[in-house]
């Protein structure tokens, strides 16, 4: 079985459930923005603290916030008001605002089809024939 461009035995899962539902670091870095400007390291800090995101990689998350960026969602900004080197000080923008709120209707489409994918697991394996770890009964 080939699994993110790894070979695998059959037996093998490519990954722990839920893995591969990812895409979220968008809507959660312009939700954080909404309550207020913050530096990059404060967001990645707060996306763990929260548990938002268990390991949140920083290269990822300062190539989205570039990206948001570039597109007009957030604005960002040097902040020379402490001491030590300069930092970026990002803010939402009226655009990012408007994303977010689209962010919205997307996420809940998604949440739908979870929802419509645990009712119709839910009919073929009934309660008792799972496992509290989640896997099918023999």
């Amino acid at each position: 079985m080939m699994c993110a461009g790894e070979l695998h035995s059959q037996e093998q899962h490519c990954c722990t459930p839920g893995c591969r539902v990812h895409g979220m670091l968008q809507p959660w870095l312009l939700l954080l923005l909404h309550e207020g400007p913050s530096h990059g390291y404060q967001l990645l800090d707060r996306l763990r603290r929260d548990g938002l995101a268990s390991d949140p990689d920083p290269g990822l998350l300062y190539r989205t916030l570039r990206q948001l960026e570039e597109e007009g969602m957030v604005v960002s900004s040097w902040d020379t008001t402490r001491s030590g080197p300069a930092r970026r000080r990002y803010e939402l923008s009226p655009e990012g605002l408007d994303y977010l709120h689209a962010w919205v209707g997307e996420v809940a489409r998604v949440r739908n089809q979870l929802d419509h994918f645990l009712s119709a697991y839910a009919q073929s394996f009934p309660p008792q024939a799972v496992n509290p770890e989640g896997k099918g009964g023999d």
